[in-house]
């Protein structure tokens, strides 16, 4: 049995993630700031096992007890999927650097990027101790912080672009206990935190305009590239990226 921890777990690409890796037969611990949200995914997953968990992913002791708790009740993780992630607007639009206020910067650095820190230092530990085949860390970044961002702030850009090198140390530390680590980068994916960096808007032509395949991402599609990362499949790929954005930005 193969244990996996979804951050962020509770709602949009999280839930997708869940389900798929559920169906990949993964027993899987759903967490997220919203407890009930996690236990409602949990329960909607197929299979048996399932737990839906409250956490903060930037404090400490939260992060440190949700592994205590899933490694008590279900076995060492395998899989950590660093997926929870926070958007800050100013009055409904991209704040700029001269409006964004130490705390907000702070707010958005705790969660995007202090998070990632926080599970891959919790798994590392634990894993020191009760090795794991197949091992996976993945975390993730936004195709926001290779371009500058459309309507992402800076403490967006930023934060997301320092889960990028995290990752990247991460991976050379964790090579050893035969674990990878990687980024998973979405472009446009159709999700209410886009939706929030639009202005609300929906789905426009304009949207897509910029994006070969001519359509917004699906959670689907990021879910996808997160269980081929997630598989025994993927055992010779680490400190990557891997960009799910429909061809918007090639490298």
């Amino acid at each position: 049995m193969r244990v996996a921890v979804v951050t962020g777990g509770g709602r949009g690409i999280g839930r997708e993630i869940c389900q798929v890796l559920a169906r990949d037969g993964l027993v899987v611990a759903a967490a997220d700031i919203d407890a009930g949200s996690a236990r409602d995914t949990a329960s909607s997953l197929p299979g048996e096992g399932h737990l839906g968990l409250h956490c903060d992913v930037g404090s400490e002791a939260s992060v440190d007890a949700l592994f205590d708790s899933v490694e008590g009740k279900l076995g060492p993780v395998a899989v950590l999927v660093c997926n929870a992630g926070k958007l800050l607007l100013h009055e409904g639009r991209r704040p700029l650097v001269a409006e964004t206020s130490l705390e907000s910067w702070q707010d958005t650095f705790a969660v995007n990027t202090v998070g990632p820190f926080l599970g891959a230092r919790a798994y590392l530990r634990h894993r020191r101790e009760r090795p794991v085949e197949h091992g996976r860390i993945i975390t993730f970044a936004s195709v926001a912080a290779q371009l500058g961002g459309y309507n992402a702030s800076a403490a967006y850009i930023a934060a997301k672009a320092a889960v990028i090198g995290l990752t990247k140390a991460v991976a050379r530390e964790a090579a050893p206990l035969g674990i990878t680590a990687n980024v998973i980068a979405p472009g446009l994916i159709d999700t209410d935190m886009m939706k929030l960096a639009a202005g609300g808007a929906g789905p426009t032509a304009a949207t897509t305009a910029n994006v070969p395949l001519g359509r917004l991402g699906q959670p689907a599609d990021v879910a996808a590239a997160v269980a081929f990362l997630a598989s025994p499949a993927a055992a010779y790929i680490t400190g990557t990226t891997i960009d799910v954005n429909g061809g918007y930005r090639m490298q």
